[in-house]
């Protein structure tokens, strides 16, 4: 019986998130997801209590799978570095392929901004917790300089925010700045302990 239920739930996730990329989170009605099902608006409502909670499930997807992705890498056998500058790249990357000129995907996120903040802030603190065990790590082998790892860690994500956040990726193009790979580089550079002199 579970096994249904959760199928369902998975459907309506699927078919919210294509109505929000191919007419817009604002223009989608919990209506139009439950006729496309063949179900009742009702029938949604069992599973999600608003367009609101339907969203925060497909941002939640989008986050965990990006989530998954870095986990893989923390665990690769890699000096910490390595690791660190491969993650800060497929996050890169994975935002940039999900939302970049993608104007109906940047409205859902500026919706969940606005309705879900604590959704977001919890996928924020997930990530600064895969991102500064990668520094705790580099640090306690004398890789990278002594720091702290959840200051450093706040400094990597404020970097880095203007090639991750849907939003700012879009407004950022046209500034001139460096790309993700050089803004990767500079963090790097940043990180790294001291060579011994003598």
């Amino acid at each position: 019986m579970i096994q249904p239920e959760r199928d369902t739930r998975q459907s309506i996730v699927d078919t919210a998130e294509r109505f929000f990329r191919d007419i817009g989170y604002q223009k989608t009605t919990v209506a139009d997801i439950a006729k496309s099902l063949r179900m009742s608006p009702a029938n949604v409502y069992r599973f999600f209590d608003s367009k609101k909670s339907i969203n925060e499930a497909v941002l939640a997807r989008f986050k965990g799978e990006l989530e998954e992705s870095l986990s893989l890498i923390i665990a690769e056998p890699r000096p910490a570095g390595a690791r660190l500058r491969d993650m800060l790249l497929t996050s890169h990357r994975i935002n940039q392929a999900r939302f970049a000129d993608q104007q109906r995907m940047q409205e859902m996120v500026c919706a969940a901004m606005e309705e879900s903040w604590d959704a977001i802030l919890g996928h924020i603190e997930r990530f600064d917790a895969l991102l500064s065990r990668v520094v705790a790590e580099g640090v306690a082998t004398g890789e990278f300089r002594a720091i702290d790892p959840v200051a450093a860690t706040q400094c990597i994500r404020t970097a880095m925010m203007r090639f991750q956040h849907p939003l700012l990726m879009a407004q950022c193009e046209r500034i001139p700045g460096p790309s993700a790979e050089e803004m990767i580089a500079f963090i790097m550079a940043a990180l790294e302990a001291p060579k011994p002199t003598g």
